[in-house]
């Protein structure tokens, strides 16, 4: 069995640390980076840290706008489709490196892998939500994190279709944060002793210059009273800086992107999460931290229905708000569901499924 797996941001990089490590003890596997993620610090690191396998294949597309980094990772991939001629091609998530490899492999007739399948935050605004409900349009194998999941693709009729493959796995993320636990370790900035964690870089966030500034003015007020430690990522760097927000004088810490053995430390020793980032706010969970959402929905619904995260949006007096909210939390810990997200061997289903029903 041969498989090829396209990756290109952050996220993709942990699930597939997990995932190849249980894939290529029984098959065969070459990986395209696809470049989306270009900045050594939010690429490069990961698979030197994580040891995940070089990448085959690297199409150095970063730094275009969706549709032309598309075309771009398309022209890639159909040449590495006809060369390699793999049984399945594998994607993650929901980025545009996602859509672009499930494009290629029905363009090549080669059977689309979907791992994190059948998420939705029922926004199609998002290139998220476009990019993971293409996707799974496009997918044969459909692997669920959750039972939630799995219902949206039935509610969506995907189980009455000939051909598509339906399976709840658990989470690989969550398999991830379990293996890479112990090699946790702090990052080299100056730290305060208790602080928040906060990350934030979403399209929708970054381009309504009103809600950035509410959301900074939030974050502000919030360090006044626990300080925020925000890794900036450096595309959000860029546009604070074309909207003059200066963070300077906010009193956040700012710190350089950090790796994911860093953020695993970050998150053992945070007060509380703020984030917009989907990956945080299963992190959070998994590691019983509360967690305030920078956004108005989520597509990781089990999440607010847990008690230990609040939707919060992009207004100053909602993300105060669920600041508040959350305190108390922090103050009288909910315990994690069982079972919510799996039990940390999702990555060896994927695997059987393939190899037995593939």
């Amino acid at each position: 069995m041969k498989v090829l797996t396209v990756v290109g941001a952050r996220p993709q990089f942990v699930k597939a640390a997990v995932v190849s490590r249980s894939l290529r003890k029984l098959a065969e596997e070459r990986i395209v980076h696809t470049g989306q993620h270009y900045d050594p610090g939010m690429s490069d690191v990961f698979f030197e840290e994580m040891s995940i396998p070089r990448p085959d294949w690297k199409l150095g597309v970063g730094g275009l706008h969706h549709s032309l980094a598309t075309a771009k990772m398309l022209e890639g991939l159909a040449q590495i489709l006809a060369d390699y001629q793999p049984d399945f091609l594998l994607v993650y998530g929901d980025t545009t490196s996602t859509l672009a490899g499930a494009l290629a492999g029905v363009q090549h007739r080669i059977p689309v892998v979907h791992v994190e399948a059948g998420m939705r935050s029922g926004d199609m605004q998002m290139p998220e939500e476009v990019n993971r409900v293409l996707t799974d349009r496009l997918a044969t194998f459909l692997f669920c994190p959750t039972q939630h999941a799995l219902q949206n693709l039935k509610d969506e009729g995907f189980d009455t279709r000939p051909n598509h493959h339906l399976s709840v796995v658990g989470d690989v993320m969550f398999d991830a944060t379990l293996f890479y636990l112990p090699s946790a370790r702090p990052p080299a900035a100056t730290l305060p002793d208790r602080f928040n964690l906060c990350t934030f870089h979403r399209a929708a966030l970054l381009r309504d210059s009103v809600a950035l500034r509410e959301t900074v003015t939030a974050l502000t007020a919030i360090a006044g009273r626990c300080p925020v430690v925000l890794p900036l990522h450096p595309h959000t760097a860029k546009v604070l800086q074309e909207q003059g927000i200066d963070l300077a004088t906010s009193g956040i810490t700012v710190i350089p992107p950090t790796s994911y053995f860093e953020t695993l430390w970050l998150l053992q020793h945070t007060y509380m999460v703020l984030t917009d980032s989907g990956g945080l706010q299963r992190e959070a969970y998994f590691l019983g931290k509360p967690c305030v959402t920078l956004r108005d929905e989520t597509e990781w619904v089990e999440l607010p229905q847990s008690g230990r995260n609040v939707l919060a949006g992009n207004t100053t007096t909602g993300i105060l708000e669920a600041y508040e909210k959350m305190e108390v939390v922090a103050q009288n810990p909910i315990p994690p569901a069982d079972a919510l997200f799996g039990d940390g061997n999702a990555a060896e289903r994927i695997v059987i499924e393939l190899i037995t029903k593939g």
